[in-house]
């Protein structure tokens, strides 16, 4: 049998075009409306401010918080990457299901994998969009500088985002199987790790049976660091190497549950009806 002869730079190139059409889609999407843009900076806004003033009023009432400013900025501001990023992310989703494109768009040469990096670009950019001016902002009213955590907070950062996209990948793919009456479990499901990740608090704080299933969880290692380097200036660098390897396997989970789902998908016929 004679192998068909394949210009893997054309493809290349092509695969490529294909996700930067839609990221321009999804960026005019954006920048076509100015409350989608206000909805990107102003929930971050509310709770950084929110936070802020609490942790000023801590401040003046615990030597912890005292000696420790911005411990509970801080983890607003790494929490948001996390959830925006995963809202970022089932949003474009969530806006082909709306107006009811996803069909054409499964029909088109677009690949799975195309469709789901240009999802993943987009929910950097528009968690580019709301957390650059509010965490400049932070700076500006509570003297707290998230950029001033260094090589840090690229870790904390490539972290949080890995596990927002896996549990985006298996909101999205929730929906794709069972159409919008799940459109809810997109919303809400990082919120259901919420107090395990020990956002604002440390691990010991759990009761013992529930501590080791806290540390099966990526985000849990990022606020721990965080917490360790607000408090005693230093990177535990084997914790962010363990959410590392804890967020490949929620990826590869997040993965094969979306692609499974859009199988199922296809093979009853509800692809094209998806939305409706």
């Amino acid at each position: 049998m004679i192998e068909p002869v394949i210009d893997r730079s054309n493809g290349l190139r092509a695969s490529l075009r294909r996700i930067a059409a839609l990221i321009v889609r999804y960026v005019y999407l954006i920048s076509g409306s100015p409350v989608r843009i206000l909805e990107l900076i102003y929930w971050p806004f509310v709770q950084m401010l929110m936070w802020g003033f609490l942790q000023l009023y801590l401040a003046q009432t615990s030597s912890l918080f005292a000696q420790s400013a911005g411990l509970l900025i801080g983890a607003v501001l790494l929490w948001d990457i996390l959830f925006r990023g995963k809202i970022g992310f089932s949003i474009c989703f969530l806006e082909e299901v709306w107006s009811r494109n996803l069909g054409q768009l499964f029909l088109s040469p677009l690949r799975t994998n195309e469709f789901l990096l240009a999802l993943s670009a987009m929910s950097i950019i528009r968690l580019s969009v709301g957390l650059v001016p509010v965490t400049i902002l932070a700076h500006v009213l509570f003297g707290f500088n998230l950029f001033g955590f260094g090589l840090a907070l690229g870790a904390f950062f490539a972290n949080l985002i890995l596990t927002s996209w896996s549990l985006a990948l298996i909101t999205s793919g929730v929906v794709l199987r069972y159409g919008l009456g799940a459109e809810e479990f997109a919303w809400s499901l990082a919120f259901v790790l919420l107090p395990l990740c020990c956002v604002y608090y440390p691990v010991s704080t759990l009761p013992e049976w529930l501590q080791p299933i806290a540390l099966a969880l990526p985000p849990t290692h990022v606020f721990e660091g965080m917490r360790a380097l607000v408090l005693e200036n230093k990177l535990d660098t084997s914790a962010m190497w363990e959410a590392f390897g804890l967020n490949l396997l929620f990826i590869a989970g997040g993965f094969g549950a979306f692609r499974l789902f859009l199988r199922s998908t296809r093979i009853n016929g509800s692809l094209l009806s998806i939305g409706e």
